[in-house]
C-alpha cells in the first residue's frame, strides 16, 4: 500500500492583498450562491472568508486538525479525519446533534438553520478536487501566492525558511505546526497572532485532554462517595446523639417528678 502524504495549505498573511480570490473561488467550487462580497465571517453559505485587521487580511476556514475534536465529540462518525488530511462530513449519518460546533476551537463549524433538511457545513478541504489530483480552489485562485498547497512537511520547511531569512517581517512562529496538536491548515503573520483574533491554545489534542478529564472521573466520584459517607456519618450520629440526650433529659425530669410527687 502506498504512503499517504499528509497536505497541507500554507497561507501567508504579508503577502494577502484582500483580493477576495480565495472567497470567490470556494463559492464556485462548492455551488454557493452568495455574493463574494457579501460575506463577512463563515456561515452555512460561506465556507472561508477574510477579515482584515489593521491592515492585515486574515483567512477564515477549517483547519483540519491532526487530531479533531468535531471528530471526537461526533456520536455517528459523521466527520471523519482522512490520510490525506481532509476532515470530511458525511451529512447522511449526521443527527443534528451539533457536538461539532461547541468542540471546534476555531467555531467552524456552521448549521443549516433555514434548511427543512439542516446539516452541518464547513470547508472541506476540496477534498473532492485533491482526490482529482487537483489543489483546492483557494489556492489555485490566489494571485499572489498568498495561499499555497503540497505535503504538510514541505511546507513547514518553506515557512521555516522565510522566517529565518527575514526574521524582521515575520513573527517566530507557524501557527497550526503544534495548537492543539497540530493543523493541516498553518499561518505565518507579520504580528502575533493573538493581535489578530487566532486563539490562544497548547500544544496537546484536545481530545486527549478530555480523555484525561474523564480517566479521572471514577477518582472523583470515589472521594467524593467517601466524602459523601462521612457526610452521612457524622448527622447521623449528631441525631443519634441529640435523641439520647433528649431521652435522658426526659428520664431524669420524669424521676425528678416521681420523687416530688
Amino acid at each position: 500500500m502506498a504512503l499517504v502524504r499528509k497536505q497541507a495549505l500554507l497561507i501567508d498573511l504579508t503577502r494577502c492583498i484582500g483580493c477576495r480570490e480565495c472567497v470567490s473561488a470556494c463559492l464556485v467550487a462548492h455551488g454557493l450562491k452568495t455574493d463574494p462580497d457579501s460575506v463577512t465571517g463563515l456561515s452555512a453559505q460561506a465556507l472561508t472568508a477574510l477579515d482584515e485587521r489593521d491592515g492585515i487580511y486574515v483567512r477564515q476556514l477549517c483547519r483540519h486538525c491532526e487530531t479533531p475534536s468535531c471528530v471526537s465529540v461526533c456520536p455517528v462518525e459523521a466527520f471523519t479525519k482522512t490520510p490525506a488530511g481532509p476532515v470530511v462530513y458525511d451529512a447522511s449519518r449526521c443527527m443534528g446533534c451539533r457536538y461539532c460546533m461547541q468542540a471546534c476551537p476555531f467555531s467552524v463549524p456552521k448549521y443549516e438553520w433555514d434548511n427543512p433538511v439542516p446539516a452541518v457545513v464547513k470547508c472541506d478541504f476540496c477534498a473532492a478536487r485533491q482526490a482529482e489530483g487537483q489543489q483546492p480552489a483557494c489556492a489555485e485562485a490566489c494571485p499572489e501566492g498568498a495561499t499555497i498547497f503540497g505535503p504538510r512537511d514541505e511546507l513547514l520547511a518553506e515557512a521555516h525558511r522565510r522566517i529565518a531569512d527575514s526574521p524582521d517581517k515575520y513573527h517566530p512562529r507557524v501557527y497550526g505546526e503544534h495548537e492543539i496538536g497540530g493543523a493541516s491548515v498553518l499561518f505565518l503573520s507579520p504580528v502575533a497572532f493573538e493581535t489578530l483574533g487566532f486563539p490562544e491554545l497548547g500544544d496537546a489534542p484536545l481530545p486527549e485532554l478530555t480523555a484525561a478529564a474523564l480517566h479521572k472521573i471514577p477518582g472523583i466520584l470515589s472521594i467524593g462517595g467517601a466524602l459523601l459517607a462521612g457526610i452521612w456519618w457524622i448527622t447521623n450520629r449528631r441525631e443519634e446523639v441529640a435523641r439520647a440526650e433528649h431521652a435522658q433529659h426526659f428520664a431524669v425530669s420524669e424521676e425528678d417528678d416521681h420523687d416530688r410527687a
